[in-house]
């Protein structure tokens, strides 16, 4: 039951912030053990009764709990029988909504910011459609470079809407999950999304960045991510070397 002390430990450190509302300390430690495969697909969670006695907290707090891993889709209610784990898509995050963090597991996964975060109006031409309160707002870009094994595998653009998050341009982002800081610090969950992918040719920044010849094929993919708050996406464009990794999921 190491797992469990864990979860009391990290329970406790959650504490000192009381900020964080007790429900959503005990949701994020379930979803975090849901996404690193300590229960999988089918399994049960501990039931509600438990979960009072092994976190200390209160029958309601705990139901709104489950309540939010229910709405993201992390677990389904059955009468019955009690929550039950959903399939979650894994891969190395390009075709995973958990993130490139999170699906590898890969303590060698480096992350280094190119560009730190800055605000900014939309690029023209656009490739996925924006809804006006997103034109409205302007976006915040942000450039990165994926390192795994100190290879470089992705280069990436990202362009997050700019509403309702205060300070995002003055956090960290190095070596940190950009969905684990979108969770944690703002409450927006990852729900689904679409990408385009497809094979070009690497151009002279492309290949500087991934240490590759330029023209060689690179796989680019765009991105578009449905989040939890209402015309609220994360949008990205990535540049993948798979020389020597390459791209799967499963869904």
């Amino acid at each position: 039951m190491q797992y469990i002390s864990e979860s009391l430990n990290r329970l406790s450190v959650l504490d000192s912030n009381k900020k964080i509302p007790q429900y959503k300390k005990l949701y994020e430690i379930l979803r975090r053990h849901i996404a690193d495969g300590i229960y999988k697909e089918g399994d049960l969670l501990p039931s509600e009764n438990e979960l009072c006695d092994i976190y200390g907290l209160t029958r309601p707090t705990v139901r709104q709990a489950l309540t939010e891993l229910v709405q993201n889709g992390y677990i389904r209610k059955q009468q019955g029988k009690g929550s039950i784990i959903n399939k979650m898509p894994h891969g190395i995050g390009i075709l995973s909504i958990s993130g490139t963090t999170t699906a590898l597991k890969n303590k060698d996964l480096k992350t280094l910011i190119l560009d730190k975060p800055r605000p900014g109006p939309w690029p023209e031409n656009f490739t996925f459609p924006l809804s006006e309160l997103e034109i409205e707002s302007g976006c915040i870009y942000m450039t990165r470079l994926r390192l795994l094994n100190e290879e470089p595998i992705f280069f990436d653009i990202n362009f997050i809407p700019n509403i309702n998050l205060p300070r995002f341009t003055s956090r960290n982002f190095e070596n940190r999950s950009l969905f684990e800081i979108l969770r944690r610090a703002y409450q927006i969950e990852i729900k689904g999304g679409e990408q385009n992918i497809k094979a070009i040719n690497a151009d002279n920044n492309v290949s500087i960045w991934l240490k590759i010849r330029h023209g060689d094929p690179v796989l680019h993919m765009e991105r578009k991510f449905v989040t939890n708050r209402k015309e609220m996406h994360i949008y990205s464009s990535i540049y993948c070397n798979t020389k020597y990794h390459g791209i799967y999921g499963t869904f």
